[in-house]
């Protein structure tokens, strides 16, 4: 049976002088534990603020915080290929649904990218309140899937800022429901890292680029195909997909063809997946 498992922010185990010691869980996680009834003697995952991971056993439950102590620290899993989401700005719930997915199958972090046809508008004042719900989803998503580390959600960006990002990448695969039926993920993946001489699919950097609900315009589609000579245009089967299905089909069919379903190493910020200077 899977562990219940838990992210610290703030405390590195490693330095843990007691035998037995609190766990310094965010006040959401402090509840969801209590939610979940711990009883001595049980098991809980824990990756702490070094991104080490340990298997820690519940001593005690107090109102406060689990005291536990550390029955085990667990190798760090190899590198895999890293795999971010820039997500087409899409209205209701259809950003979290995204998020929380496409998490679960492992993209490393997103991008909530501002289009011409995106419904949803968020300005400057809603910008930090959204990005901060994004990532509690991530956070959750990551929790259930046993993700070694959360997903970075960024802040809504707009296509100059986002091309910058790219520019970068391994790959950069542009998903779009025009694109030729023979510009399949496989063809379109594979021409990108043989440009850019990547060797190892597991060293490949890869940005998949979806666009909201009414797709992404022309002219969008040619700036992000120019922002770097190993963007690729991107079709996802003969089906137009919803934004919310084609964001976790996508990066699922990159991985998927990298070999990297089911890695669940350290997840980074956007630039760092990208080899990538600050946002």
């Amino acid at each position: 049976m899977s562990l219940h498992q838990f992210f610290l922010d703030d405390q590195v185990l490693a330095d843990e002088g007691a035998a037995v010691f609190p766990l310094r869980l965010a006040p959401d996680d402090a509840r969801h534990a209590r939610v979940l009834r711990l009883a001595p003697g049980e098991h809980v995952a824990v990756v702490d603020a070094a991104r080490d991971y340990f298997e820690c056993e519940v001593v005690s439950f107090d109102d406060a915080m689990p005291l536990v102590r550390i029955a085990r620290r667990l190798d760090a899993p190899d590198d895999g290929p890293r795999v971010i989401l820039l997500q087409g700005l899409a209205k209701g719930d259809k950003m979290e649904t995204v998020i929380r997915h496409a998490t679960e199958v492992g993209v490393e972090a997103f991008v909530p990218l501002r289009c011409a046809r995106s419904v949803m508008k968020v300005d400057a004042k809603k910008a930090a309140a959204k990005r901060s719900r994004w990532q509690a989803v991530a956070k959750s998503a990551a929790m259930q899937a046993g993700r070694r580390a959360v997903p970075e959600v960024s802040e809504p960006l707009g296509l100059p800022e986002a091309c910058e990002l790219l520019a970068n990448a391994t790959a950069v695969l542009v998903c779009w429901e025009e694109a030729p039926q023979t510009a399949t993920m496989r063809a379109a993946l594979s021409d990108a890292l043989a440009h850019a001489g990547c060797a190892v699919a597991a060293d490949a950097r890869v940005a998949v680029v979806v666009g909201p609900e009414g797709g992404l315009a022309p002219e969008e589609v040619e700036r992000l195909l120019s922002c770097n000579p190993r963007a690729r245009l991107v079709s996802l089967g003969p089906s137009i997909l919803r934004t919310e299905t084609a964001g976790v089909v996508a990066p699922a069919l990159v991985l998927y063809e990298l070999g990297g379903m089911g890695n669940a190493g350290g997840a980074l910020g956007a630039s760092e997946a990208l080899g990538a200077g600050g946002l």
